[in-house]
């Protein structure tokens, strides 16, 4: 029962987010400063929708004869649709924000990942451009497009939450940012 009360929560914040994108409004980001990840993925979230609506169409030729069949199909298949452009819309309207003044940077992920780092444990941040992670015990990667391009070492370890509720300490957070070098350049003067 905890799994289904999960996956409600995840259909919703994807589908407030595609009223989020609609309105082009963005999700916690007053008082900081936003810094996108979206663009990387961008052209890949269109082409899935777009294999999407293929599948849909033609599922749709395909069952024509079996209405209880076809209406429910279709309906799933165009709900996927919807979910694949919210997952787009999501990436968009939840960018990593940096807040000095609540001394905190947050990493976020589509509606997956929220990870609040305080900036009091950042050792080093650094500009690395990673096209390929093997997981490791108390690291997280936060890939886009199977990249990640900052580094972040902390001085001690941070409590990330997955999807499904799973605690994990990790001390190294690699992640991706569309000005991966704005990024780095900000949080110099904001850790002091």
């Amino acid at each position: 029962m905890r799994v289904a009360g999960l996956l409600v929560r995840h259909e919703a914040r994807v589908l407030v987010s595609l009223v989020l994108w609609a309105a082009r409004r963005t999700h916690g980001t007053r008082g900081g400063t936003a810094f996108g990840y979206a663009r990387g993925q961008g052209a890949m979230m269109a082409g899935l929708a777009f294999v999407c609506v293929v599948e849909t169409v033609a599922l749709s030729v395909l069952l024509r004869d079996f209405p209880a069949a076809h209406a429910v199909l279709l309906f799933l298949d165009g709900y996927g649709v919807v979910v694949v452009v919210g997952l787009h819309a999501s990436s968009v309207v939840r960018p990593h924000v940096l807040d000095p003044d609540r001394g905190m940077l947050r990493i976020r992920r589509y509606v997956h990942v929220d990870l609040c780092v305080p900036l009091e444990r950042i050792a080093s941040v650094r500009r690395e451009l990673r096209m390929t992670h093997q997981r490791a015990d108390g690291e997280l990667d936060v890939e886009v497009g199977s990249q990640t391009t900052i580094t972040l070492e902390l001085t001690e370890p941070v409590t990330h939450v997955s999807f499904l509720g799973r605690r994990r300490r990790v001390r190294v957070v690699r992640f991706h940012a569309d000005d991966a070098d704005g990024l780095v350049r900000a949080l110099g003067p904001a850790r002091v």
